[in-house]
């Protein structure tokens, strides 16, 4: 059988080569120094020559052997080795592939960035810091002078002519910053420019041998700083590596796909400038096939192989699942960006588990890491002096609103992640409703970016925020009271009117006996002033209270008590119960104040919602004690309990106080039970 010719000088080609060797496909590769007798050493199928060839060597060695392509895997600044490999292979009649390199990005120490354009160039500039030497020449120098921080930030490196020297001038490029050189630039002669102006970034074009590419990029990796490439593989002549395996399948009448085992890195990429992505996360982008993530994570980046705007896991695992047999590799490297940190209000976790799932049920091939990047918070803290062990944090794109400002007024500080000006003007004004117009709000905007600001602000300041981008915050409240860690407001504290109102005592038992817990759903049915929604809809944890009232003066009331509160996570319904109950999320506890005569009524739509809810209901009339003692012979229940509440308080009375009793309340408790196995009939 025929068998394929690789002339390799590259990764790409040592990878051909394993890929042949794993398809039972024999080859020959010819290397020019020791890289390939290192490579696959000793494989059957595998007959590696050593040794730079002219091109009468190649003809002859074409025509000796029996082969059915030539596939052309050279450094492409080889162009005197790539021309010879050509002729040899159209002189001996033979197909020839050229194979081009599909990233520069392992160059440069792994810190070369490669653009399709000189714009998207210059707006990646935007996310970093300190001078930038551009090496790009005059033509296109308007693209890097129209973001003005770009601007003032460059040294350009032009010819001596003037016409360089003029359209310096009129992009506003002074004179300190033009250095008008011909070259050719040696190694130590870029390295000696890079510290001299202390520059933090290399511009230039993929321009290969004639124009200093190497001597650049070579430089720049002694100087230990990043590269800009404009050009990208795209300009490389060449078709790309599953473009060649392509064509050898036809040619060889065989399949060279084999399942690619993944390393697949969950990556923190930090604040979103590259001055705050770890070195291992830099690393691991430099090196990756497959790179994921949200757009803006992705921009400036050049994988190997591509990139896509994929961050959800039904986007990635059907992706991941096609790829992992259409890529011609054994293994396959897969980075998935996440802003910030991985572990920090990131969706990193849920994604690993996923990805392991599937990695464990055999349906991916390969292993799954998570790298860990800086967070928004801690890169605020630093800017601000201030630890953040110690102090609660909010991701405001949800449900973290509920409560906020209840929650602020008792605590010292708090950090908060908002997602645009318009939540900024938000939390100033539910500040200033709150009364807490001694707060001062710490702006991080757009931090790490060179427009990076840390604005201190009042309440009323944030209320005319207008930068769009991201802000994170720290709220420090000079006022701040200790947090309650039970209820037991006194009544006082309630606007009542004269709106019933279930007492002080009584609320305490009552909502000791509803048991709550963490995300519970609880409805207070017949709520009147809303003091037991109240008191629960404060209580810490995650609560949703629903206060139900029929009466329009005590649904105003309730409404001003809720407002008092600054308790988002208390919604007021008006209404008849049970009717009022439609569209509601099925209840977990429900306390039962008032019943406007349909007590038995609003138990049954009760244990429709949910048969395995808590109850309390109270009793101030024998009517309804009569009924809540009818309620154990209706429905199946557990835990039921009766209890009378008889409160006396100790009221002045001259120089004494006498005591005066209040009315008797009785208290049911019981946990409904769905119906047994028997088959009991709910009434």
């Amino acid at each position: 059988m025929k068998e394929i010719l690789i002339f390799a000088g590259t990764t790409e080609g040592r990878e051909l080569s394993e890929c042949l060797a794993r398809a039972g496909a024999a080859h020959t590769l010819c290397v020019a120094t020791e890289y390939g007798e290192v490579v696959l050493k000793g494989h059957p199928l595998v007959n590696v020559r050593r040794g730079r060839m002219t091109w009468e060597e190649m003809a002859e060695l074409l025509k000796e052997g029996d082969f059915a392509a030539v596939v052309d895997a050279t450094h492409p600044y080889a162009r005197a080795a790539t021309e010879n490999i050509r002729r040899a292979a159209e002189a001996a009649g033979i197909s020839y592939l050229r194979l081009k390199r599909e990233s520069s990005a392992a160059e440069a120490g792994g810190r070369i960035t490669c653009f399709e354009t000189a714009g998207d160039c210059a707006r990646a500039l935007e996310g970093t810091t300190g001078n930038i030497l551009l090496t790009t020449g005059s033509k296109e120098l308007a693209c890097f002078c129209a973001s003005g921080q770009v601007r003032e930030r460059l040294y350009v490196r032009v010819l001596p002519g003037v016409e360089s020297l003029r359209l310096c001038a009129e992009q506003g490029v002074r004179g300190k910053q033009i250095l008008a050189l011909q070259g050719p630039f040696t190694k130590e002669m870029n390295l000696a420019m890079l510290r001299q102006y202390r520059i933090r970034v290399l511009v230039t074009k993929i321009s290969g041998r004639e124009g200093g590419y190497e001597e650049k990029l070579e430089a720049a990796q002694e100087a230990d700083i990043p590269v800009f490439a404009i050009g990208g593989a795209g300009e490389e002549p060449g078709e790309t590596f599953a473009a060649v395996c392509g064509k050898l399948e036809e040619i060889l009448g065989r399949s060279l796909k084999r399942p690619c085992a993944f390393q697949i890195l969950l990556a923190g990429a930090g604040m979103g400038s590259r001055d705050t992505m770890t070195e291992e996360v830099k690393e691991a982008v430099a090196e990756a096939d497959l790179l994921l993530g949200a757009p803006r994570l992705l921009e400036g980046h050049c994988p190997r192989v591509e990139k896509k705007p994929y961050y959800r896991a039904e986007q990635i695992l059907p992706y991941l699942k096609e790829k992992q047999t259409a890529l011609y590799r054994q293994e396959a490297k897969v980075v998935i960006l996440f802003s910030g940190d991985s572990g920090f209000y990131s969706g990193c976790a849920a994604l690993y588990r996923a990805l392991a799932d599937q990695i464990g049920q055999g349906a991916l091939q390969g292993e799954v890491r998570i790298l860990p990047g800086v967070s928004s918070v801690s890169y605020l803290a630093a800017c601000l002096g201030e630890s953040y062990q110690d102090v609660p944090v909010y991701s405001l794109h949800g449900r973290e609103w509920e409560n906020l400002i209840h929650r602020l007024k008792e605590t010292e500080k708090a950090f908060l992640l908002l997602s645009g000006p318009e939540d900024l003007a938000r939390l100033g004004e539910g500040l200033l409703q709150a009364g807490m117009t001694d707060c001062l709000v710490y702006a991080g905007y757009q931090l790490s970016y060179p427009g990076q600001q840390v604005q201190k602000l009042t309440p009323q300041d944030c209320l005319s925020a207008a930068e769009p981008g991201l802000y994170t915050c720290l709220v420090r409240n000079p006022a701040w009271q200790k947090r309650r860690l039970s209820h037991g407001r006194p009544d006082r504290d309630f606007l009542r009117d004269r709106t019933p109102m279930t007492k002080e005592e009584v609320r305490e038992v009552a909502v000791c006996k509803l048991r709550l817990a963490e995300d519970a759903v609880v409805y207070d049915i017949g709520s009147g002033t809303g003091s037991v929604a109240v008191e629960i809809a404060g209580l810490p944890g995650r609560i949703q209270v629903y206060a139900l009232e029929r009466d329009k003066g005590a649904v105003a009331l309730l409404g001003r008590n809720k407002e008092a509160f600054a308790l988002d996570n208390l919604l007021i319904r008006e209404g008849e119960a049970p009717e009022s109950f439609a569209g509601l999320p099925a209840p977990t506890h429900a306390f039962l104040g008032g019943s406007g005569g349909r007590f038995f009524e609003i138990c049954q739509a009760l244990y429709e919602k949910n048969p395995r809810m808590r109850v309390v209901a109270s009793a101030v009339t024998l009517e309804t004690l009569s009924r809540l003692q009818e309620l154990g012979s209706r429905y199946p229940m557990r835990d039921l309990e009766l209890v009378q509440i008889q409160v006396s308080r100790a009221n002045p009375l001259g120089g004494y106080h006498l005591f005066q009793a209040q009315n008797p309340v009785w208290l049911c408790s019981f946990t409904f039970e769905p119906p047994s196995a028997a088959g009991q009939e709910k009434v």
